[in-house]
């Protein structure tokens, strides 16, 4: 009785003490880091970020971190120019592989509306996990900027957790976040919004 009470013992200090460890690759590093994570950030994440840009210039970007519990999507943004998929999961490196690449998701069926500039009327179709359409409004420096496109259920609960970003909404259902213009580019939004869910 006294081994099994030792041993039971042993095992909450052990694992008490324990920290996640996961891979970290900041940006087009081919090499990561195996680093231990802070106190309260319990998951692993990979996100893999495509933009293309007018014309024919692309760039693919994968990161790699810890992330906090509550704050880790799995999923994927299609934002039209910029899109983004990432996974979470909660053991040692499990993050090893990359994100999947989005810009070769295949499409869903479902359609959203999407901004071109601060015309927010062109329709895109999701593809992958994208079931729901979304919107949100940011604002910087005392404007309001705007941003409209595709985006899993999880992604869109996780932005709602970006600092200076309010009216973030989810819809199911084709075409159902509106055909509006907005005030400024969704570049301006895209960034910050995507930097939150790269590097939290």
């Amino acid at each position: 009785m006294h081994l099994q009470i030792s041993a039971f013992l042993l095992f909450a200090l052990f694992t008490a003490g324990h920290s996640l460890f996961c891979n970290q690759c900041p940006g087009q590093q081919s090499s990561c880091d195996q680093i231990p994570c802070p106190s309260g950030f319990s998951s692993c994440f990979a996100a893999t970020a495509y933009a293309s840009a007018l014309g024919s210039s692309t760039s693919l970007a994968t990161v790699k971190s810890c992330a906090p519990a509550n704050g880790c999507p799995s999923g994927s943004i299609n934002l039209g120019n910029v899109k983004l998929t990432s996974y979470c999961c909660s053991t040692d490196l499990c993050n090893k592989d990359d994100a999947p690449d989005p810009s070769n998701n295949m499409p869903n069926g479902n359609l959203c509306y999407t901004c071109v500039g601060v015309d927010c009327t062109a329709k895109m179709a999701c593809t992958g996990s994208e079931d729901r359409c979304m919107k949100a409004t940011w604002t910087l420096g005392g404007q309001t900027l705007g941003v409209k496109g595709c985006v899993s259920k999880s992604i869109c609960d996780a932005a709602s957790l970006v600092p200076n970003v309010k009216g973030i909404s989810c819809c199911q259902g084709n075409l159902c976040n509106g055909a509006k213009s907005i005030t400024q580019s969704f570049l301006f939004l895209c960034f910050p919004l995507l930097s939150f869910i790269l590097m939290h």
